[in-house]
């Protein structure tokens, strides 16, 4: 299916979440917060509880939009899916198994995110974790890493 016409394959309440989601794709490497390709952002699809949103892989955050998300069943099934062309995006395996593995366990979420930004990744290097040595840690007291 071409770009132009994965709109019209969608509802009005798909594509929001689809023009949302991309959005935030968007903001989170204006940010610095993505790590190129190697994490992902995913949102439930409004009126169809198994299944989901999420990047193809291979595609930078700020290259991602409305239309070149894929739609994905939390069996794994590409229910939606543009043609690319070449190279032709796919799923990546690791962001399938987390995410749906999320949607399915945790029906009242709408987006799952998952990031490595470089506070993180340093903060879950340490067999420590979060320190609460300043007033900027303990605001963060209460989060869980891993």
């Amino acid at each position: 299916m071409s770009f132009e016409h994965i709109r019209a394959a969608c509802s009005p309440e798909e594509w929001a979440v689809r023009v949302n989601l991309a959005a935030c794709y968007r903001l989170i490497a204006q940010y610095g917060f993505s790590d190129l390709i190697a994490n992902h952002i995913s949102a439930r699809v409004p009126g169809e509880n198994h299944a989901f949103l999420i990047n193809p892989y291979g595609m930078l955050y700020e290259e991602i939009t409305a239309s070149s998300l894929i739609k994905i069943d939390v069996d794994g099934h590409v229910l939606l899916k543009p043609d690319f062309g070449d190279p032709d995006y796919g799923i990546n395996r690791a962001g399938f198994v987390i995410h749906s593995a999320i949607h399915r366990a945790r029906p009242a979420l709408e987006c799952v995110i998952h990031t490595h930004t470089w506070t993180g990744m340093a903060i879950s290097s340490l067999d420590c974790g979060l320190l609460p040595v300043n007033q900027t840690a303990m605001r963060l007291a209460h989060i869980a890493t891993h």
